[in-house]
């Protein structure tokens, strides 16, 4: 039986990590708290992200179940990777390439942090329609301008300002596709989801912008279009990241994270739980772990419990339950 009794330690951790991202947005404080000696806790960094949200609860509940300590700080991921260079925090796994270069790339060519594995791979972000759209014929931007009168002139995004509205934006301004005259609608992700709904319930054409894994790809019967003038980029990876040092200093807990490596219908699926149908991080992250033992086995291959006595796959079974 899983246990879901919250300790006291354990709420202890999280009334502080609370307390920290409130003064990181209030003070405007651009370092997080000092590195905890190897005997404190895993720190990991998280920008308040669904994905990264649970996906750091998810590591953070199996290292807990091995015997280790777990805080997790919420932050912008620059605040985040500063962090990280300084050793003031161990982990992040919600870095995302290309589209984070500019804040990932500096401190690794300083030596001060490692690409440790991609935790996510083929991750897209692009324009996207209902599938009903893309059986009547619509499967690339290039169909677009054809069926305007259809979509109205309009792609929905998310907020202004947005790199994927940009990127838009400025394929109308260059008459790439043909889509001179069309408007970018901006709003928020969920009001462009809110939006998405209401026409698939009427079966109205629309397209917006598209991400994965997000729970839009669990909700919504939809299809990415092809971008043969390669607009949006190649495909995004998402890394876990940490200080070089922290593979020597911390080997089975680094193995462990270099294994953790997540399919991105299960990142969705998480998303969906917590982003759209509102259930804590905690409940979301207990009950996966507890369902899906063969993946968290490949994950802790090699691993053992924080005291280097017992093997992490057997020490789980105990913590949330199996033969």
């Amino acid at each position: 039986m899983l246990n879901t009794e919250e300790t006291p330690y354990r709420t202890r951790i999280r009334r502080l990590a609370r307390t920290t991202a409130l003064l990181i947005c209030s003070l405007g404080v651009v370092t997080l708290p000092a590195q905890a000696e190897q005997s404190g806790p895993i720190t990991f960094g998280a920008p308040n992200w669904p994905g990264v949200t649970v996906k750091t609860e998810v590591a953070s509940q199996i290292l807990e179940g091995l015997g280790y300590e777990t805080e997790t700080i919420k932050a912008e991921t620059a605040i985040i990777v500063n962090s990280i260079a300084q050793k003031k925090v161990h982990a992040a796994l919600g870095l995302w390439r290309p589209s984070q270069n500019g804040i990932i790339d500096p401190v690794i060519e300083r030596g001060e942090a490692i690409e440790l594995t991609a935790n996510i791979e083929d991750a897209r972000y692009q324009s996207a329609v209902p599938k009903y759209v893309w059986d009547a014929g619509v499967r690339s931007m290039a169909d677009l301008a054809q069926h305007a009168e259809k979509f109205d002139r309009k792609l929905y995004g998310i907020e202004a300002g947005s790199v994927g509205n940009e990127i838009v934006s400025n394929a109308i301004k260059a008459n790439t596709y043909g889509l001179k005259g069309w408007q970018v609608v901006p709003s928020s992700t969920p009001g462009m989801l809110s939006q998405v709904e209401r026409a698939v319930s009427r079966d109205e054409w629309i397209v917006f912008n598209g991400w994965q894994p997000h729970w839009m790809n669990v909700k919504f019967d939809m299809k990415y279009l092809a971008d043969p003038e390669g607009i949006w980029g190649k495909k995004s990876t998402v890394y876990t990241i940490v200080h070089p040092d922290f593979v020597d200093e911390s080997p089975n807990v680094a193995r462990f994270l270099k294994q953790m490596v997540v399919p991105k219908a299960v990142q969705s699926q998480w998303i969906l739980e917590y982003g759209y149908n509102d259930r804590s991080s905690d409940d979301v992250a207990r009950e996966w772990i507890a369902a899906n033992k063969d993946i968290v086995a490949g994950w802790v291959e090699g691993v053992t419990n924080a005291a280097g006595d017992r093997s992490a796959t057997e020490t789980l079974a105990e913590q949330f339950g199996g033969e």
